[in-house]
């Protein structure tokens, strides 16, 4: 048994993040009231040390400061030091990035914080040099023993200034979401994209899916030629780039450079759920087969890498890996060498190096490269005179023969939590891409996974569990939970036609009224009543790489209206987008999921209702076409159901076409069906 000459509080932990730090010389304790009182009780600051494990800054940052007894010596004499897991404790993590953010105008992690002995923040940065480190909290620290009332009056201006952040102003105007608003909002946008390689005209570049589903949907909707083909175009420039794992499947998570080509290389699984759902939107818009390629690879990934035996899914790959001289590098997993690609590839070395780009085009850096595309299938095939089919089984080759290859070096680290809002977007991944390419496996891990969401995270009076690891479920559920599973519940009852996933939805945001909404300001706090307090109780609702839990929620509001004949949920759903509404014109992106929110009352939606024996055809029949305002709710029987209310006819099966409950005659065939949809 290997020994460690530190052992800290953090052991007792369930967290790869937190155990990582277990053995630092820092006296590292977890988040709890054990450790706020004893930081009143000895009247300490407290360092608040906030990352997550697949974050390489976060393991610089150990390595220089956390894992040095000088260091270490400081910050145990003069602070209580705790340790956070972000994605553990998101509410933790919005209060003191509010915070940083007010006072150096960015953020990021690790986040480092100094607080009062009451955790309310004076002092804190993101990655520091060792030097640095020690320096400001040799400061601070002198600065809380000879001057307190300084940090005590700075605290109490900073505190204002984070209950600020989440103030939602009620919007008392007259409620008006016209077409020409979402223009404008579109219009301005534009004008930082990256017409040629893609996405926006800055460095890093993340792929930001929730705004290339809205801006597909809206290209669509809007029959705008030229917003579509600047989509697809960044679709392909990602998918095509080092961004993603050309070997192994699925997507790290953003690029360091303007052409997708070198990314930061951790994979997280909230990126690889949303991609798989976007790109399979965008296979039913273009019918690209490269993109169901991408998806289907992807969902391989997951299902190799990132799944568990329940069926649930684990959060992320580390960037790191261990050299095979024994350093531990960012990307050392996935990148390669040209003479180990020659001697593994031979005779079809030349042909791999141009598909791939092993030249300077492909190259990162001390003679690694990173496998990057350029051409489309037609262009490549009729530059090197090979057939597609010819091609394809090369490729299938190749990568078998590059994963095996790869297979027998140091892996990444794996971050083992189970976390709910994630489990739900891979959820909601699976059953976008069973409902657009109508593969019984990927139904399959849906179900799966749903059910263990439903067996181990689900309590008997609605509320959730946020994490999971071995067997244990520790930490309430917050808003991003609540939205994210009912989401891809609504979803699985429009795959399925099983009822019991609606009513668990509405079971679900029944609770969320209770528990976390504010019935003045009309939007939802990201913690329960139930949850200890913090500094602040933060309100989310930018949508950021994971939309904002407000405005999936209000999406899913807008749909239980419709499904469970709920107008109240309808009108909460409608004064929510409201009251974001002025936000939205000066920054369009951070708010893509609201405008796809406002899709749903600018143009028509539909309540698309099929009933009677021939339903899960008619179903798979419907699929086929991309139609993003629509509602799907589907029975082999007459059901007591709203939307089901006197439709059924025993002797065939009908399509009705509805909107606000006022239906078409009904139809019974598909083609008929899609006609009624203008």
């Amino acid at each position: 048994m290997e020994q460690h000459t530190y052992t800290n509080d953090l052991i007792h932990e369930t967290s790869p993040y937190l155990l990582q730090h277990a053995h630092n010389p820092v006296d590292w304790k977890p988040w709890g009231d054990k450790a706020l009182k004893q930081a009143k009780n000895e009247n300490k600051l407290i360092i608040v040390s906030i990352g997550y494990a697949a974050c390489h800054w976060c393991h610089v940052m150990e390595h220089e400061s956390f894992e040095d007894p000088e260091v270490a010596e400081l910050m145990n004499t003069n602070f209580i030091n705790i340790k956070v897991d972000r994605e553990e404790r998101p509410d933790i993590d919005h209060v003191y990035m509010n915070a940083v953010q007010l006072m150096t105008g960015s953020g990021g992690w690790p986040l480092n914080m100094i607080t009062l002995p009451d955790g309310r923040p004076v002092w804190g940065g993101t990655y520091f040099p060792k030097g640095n480190w020690m320096d400001a909290i040799k400061q601070i620290a002198d600065l809380y023993q000879k001057q307190p009332d300084k940090l005590l009056e700075y605290a109490e201006k900073l505190e204002q200034g984070i209950k600020a952040v989440d103030i939602i102003e009620v919007n008392t105007d007259e409620i008006n979401f016209d077409k020409e608003i979402i223009a404008s909002a579109v219009n301005d946008w534009s004008k930082h994209f990256d017409h040629q390689k893609g996405g926006t005209n800055r460095v890093p570049k993340f792929m930001m899916p929730n705004n290339y589903h809205f801006l597909l949907r809206y290209a669509h909707q809007s029959e705008d030629k030229e917003l579509m083909e600047y989509v697809t175009n960044t679709l392909t420039k990602i998918s095509f780039g080092g961004v993603y794992d050309h070997v192994g499947g699925g997507f790290a998570r953003y690029s360091t450079d303007a052409k997708w080509h070198v990314p930061h290389f951790e994979k997280m699984l909230y990126d690889n759920a949303q991609l798989v759902s976007l790109y399979s939107d965008a296979y039913l818009v273009t019918k690209d087969p490269w993109y169901k390629d991408v998806v289907y690879e992807t969902l391989e990934f997951v299902s190799r890498e990132l799944t568990n035996n329940e069926g649930a899914f684990y959060s992320s790959l580390d960037a790191d890996s261990l050299t095979p001289e024994g350093e531990l590098e960012e990307g050392a997993f996935y990148v390669w060498r040209k003479e180990k690609l020659k001697t593994l590839l031979g005779n079809d070395y030349e042909l791999f190096s141009d598909y791939y780009n092993i030249n300077s085009y492909g190259l990162w850096e001390k003679g690694n490269y990173v496998l990057i595309r350029k051409q489309n299938t037609e262009e490549f095939c009729n530059k090197n005179n090979i057939k597609p089919e010819k091609l394809d089984q090369k490729l299938n080759t190749w990568k078998e023969l590059l994963l095996n290859e790869r297979e027998e070096r140091s892996r990444p680290r794996l971050d083992d939590k189970t976390l709910t809002s994630w489990n739900a977007l891979m959820l909601k991944g699976y059953l976008d891409a069973y409902r657009v390419f109508n593969e019984k496996k990927f139904l399959d891990a849906a179900l799966r996974n749903a059910n263990f969401i439903k067996d181990n995270q689900l309590n008997k009076d609605y509320s959730l569990y946020h994490n999971y690891k071995e067997e244990k479920s520790t930490i309430n559920g917050y808003l991003e939970d609540y939205a994210a599973v009912i989401e891809a519940f609504i979803a699985l009852y429009e795959s399925t036609s099983d009822k019991l996933w609606i009513d668990i939805s509405e079971g679900l945001a029944a609770y969320t009224f209770k528990h976390f909404f504010d019935k003045e300001k009309n939007i939802f706090y990201f913690t329960s009543d139930k949850d200890p307090k913090l500094v602040s109780r933060t309100i989310e609702y930018n949508d950021n790489v994971i939309p904002a839990s407000n405005s999936i929620m209000a999406k899913n509001l807008f749909l239980l209206s419709h499904y469970k004949y709920k107008p109240e949920y309808n009108s909460i759903s409608k004064q929510m987008l409201h009251n974001i509404q002025p936000q939205i014109r000066e920054y369009a992106s951070v708010y893509s999921n609201w405008l796809d929110l406002m899709l749903n009352f600018s143009y028509p939606f539909y309540e698309v209702v099929v009933i009677g024996a021939e339903t899960e055809n008619k179903l798979k029949e419907l699929n086929n076409y991309y139609i993003p305002n629509k509602l799907l709710a589907s029975s082999t029987y007459q059901i007591n159901e709203p939307l089901f209310e006197g439709r059924y006819s025993p002797n065939e099966t009908l399509i009705y076409i509805c909107v606000n409950n006022a239906c078409k005659y009904p139809v019974n065939n598909v083609v008929e069906a899609i006609k009624l949809i203008d």
